[in-house]
C-alpha cells in the first residue's frame, strides 16, 4: 500500500476516529457500543457464592470505551445502563433494572470506559505496556464502584462484599487485560500498514 493510501493516526486519534467523520457516524458508534456491551453481558457464568457472575460486559465496556474514546465511549455505557434500567434485558443473563446487585458494575463502566478512553487519546492503546495500564485502571474503577454497591445491595460486610465482587474475578481480568494487551496494538499496527 502506498503511502499516500495507508492510514495515519494522528496523536489524540483512537480507534473510531478513523472512520469518516459525521454525526451518523458517532450515533453508530454509541449506540453499537451499547449493543457489543450487552451481547457481551450475555456470556455469563454463574459464580458459586457471589450474586455476580463473571460476564463478557467488563471486557466489552473497555474496548467500547478505548476505541471510541472518553465522550463517546461514556456515552455508549450511559445508554447501555439506562436502557437496561429502563428494562431492556441485556445485563448479565439477560437481566435488566437498577435493583441488582451487580448494576454498581455497570455505573463503574461508565466511568473506566471514559477514564480508558481518554488515556486511549494519549496513546494508552497503542503499546502492549501502555495497554494492560489502562485495562487494569478500568477495571480498579470498576471494582471501586461496584464492591461498595454490591455491599450496600446486599447488607454483605466490606470483607464479605470483597471475596463476593473482587477475588473471584481477578484472574479473569488480568487474562481480559492481556485479550486486550494484544487486540488494541495489534489494530493500530494494521491500520498504520
Amino acid at each position: 500500500m502506498s503511502t499516500a493510501t495507508a492510514t495515519v493516526a494522528r496523536p489524540g486519534e483512537v480507534l473510531a476516529d478513523l472512520l469518516p467523520a459525521s454525526r451518523v457516524r458517532d450515533v453508530a458508534l454509541v449506540v453499537g457500543g451499547a449493543v457489543v456491551t450487552g451481547l457481551a453481558a450475555q456470556l455469563s457464568v454463574p459464580v458459586p457464592g457471589s450474586p455476580v457472575p463473571v460476564t463478557g460486559q467488563t471486557f466489552a465496556a473497555l474496548l467500547v470505551g478505548t476505541s471510541l474514546g472518553a465522550g463517546r465511549g461514556f456515552l455508549s455505557l450511559a445508554l447501555y445502563a439506562l436502557a437496561g434500567a429502563a428494562g431492556v434485558p441485556w445485563f448479565a443473563g439477560g437481566g435488566s433494572g437498577a435493583a441488582a446487585p451487580s448494576f454498581g458494575y455497570i455505573l463503574g463502566m461508565l466511568l473506566a470506559s471514559a477514564v480508558v478512553g481518554a488515556l486511549a487519546r494519549r496513546g494508552a492503546d497503542r503499546s502492549m505496556l501502555r495497554t494492560a495500564g489502562a485495562m487494569l485502571l478500568g477495571e480498579a474503577i470498576i471494582y471501586a464502584v461496584g464492591v461498595p454497591y454490591l455491599a450496600l445491595a446486599t447488607h454483605m460486610s466490606a470483607t464479605a462484599a470483597i471475596a463476593a465482587g473482587l477475588t473471584p474475578f481477578l484472574i479473569g481480568d488480568a487474562l481480559k487485560a492481556a485479550l486486550a494487551m494484544g487486540l488494541l496494538p495489534t489494530a493500530w499496527k494494521l491500520v498504520r500498514k
